[in-house]
Formats: C-alpha cells, structure tokens, sequence
C-alpha cells in the first residue's frame, strides 16, 4: 500500500502567470483552457486573462513557492513574518494550496529522492 502524501512534505512550484500590483500578487488565468480557442480568440481579447488579486498573506505565501521550499518551510517563514495573525496557520496553507492547484495556479511535488533533497 502507497504510504500516504504529508502536506507539509510537498513542494509548491508555481506554473501560473502572475504579476505584482502594487504590493500584491495577481495571478493571470487564460480565460480559455482548450488548445484552439487559446491559440484563436485569446490574442483578439483586450483582456485574455482573469486576474486573481491575492491578499497580502497570499502574496506572501505566493511569492515562496520557488520550487524549492517545501509547505513545512513556507509555513515557518509564514510563522515569523506574521505571527498569531496567521493561526491556524496549516490548516489556511493547507486550504491554499489544494485551492490553488484545483485551479492549476501551482504544482504540488514530493522532494525527488534521488537527488537527496
């Protein structure tokens, strides 16, 4: 039996467009997902994206998934940074990040065992 995934094990990598506005992360989202309509109608838009404003925690916590950390070390960044503000503090990363790989916004990935990480 396959041993079950630890949140805080994963690593978040972003896949998503993004930019920053004042301050704060806004993720770009294709307004169409099939190959053909984003290929024909997205370059006749004025605007081809969605934009997702992010507050600021979620700025923050965007702005950590290089690829790199795991949810473990976000989450202790997160701690130091923002205190009791942010408690129950996995429970709101944990919430997040299934919220932004539904929309494929990120990447969740084991650490590669290979490599030793």
């Amino acid at each position: 039996m396959a041993k079950p995934l630890n949140l805080l094990e994963l690593i978040p990598k972003r896949i998503a467009k993004w930019e920053e506005v004042e301050g704060l992360v806004v993720i770009l989202k294709p307004k169409f997902s099939h190959p053909w309509m984003r290929e024909h109608l997205l370059p006749r838009l004025k605007k081809p994206y969605y934009r997702v404003k992010l507050d600021e925690t979620g700025s923050s916590v965007w702005r950590l998934c290089d690829g790199q950390r795991t949810v473990e070390e976000i989450g202790k960044i997160l701690s130091q940074n923002f205190g009791e503000k942010i408690e129950p503090l996995y429970e709101r990363l944990s919430y997040f990040f299934q919220m932004l790989e539904r929309n494929r916004f990120l990447n969740l990935t084991q650490k590669d065992q290979s490599s030793g990480q």
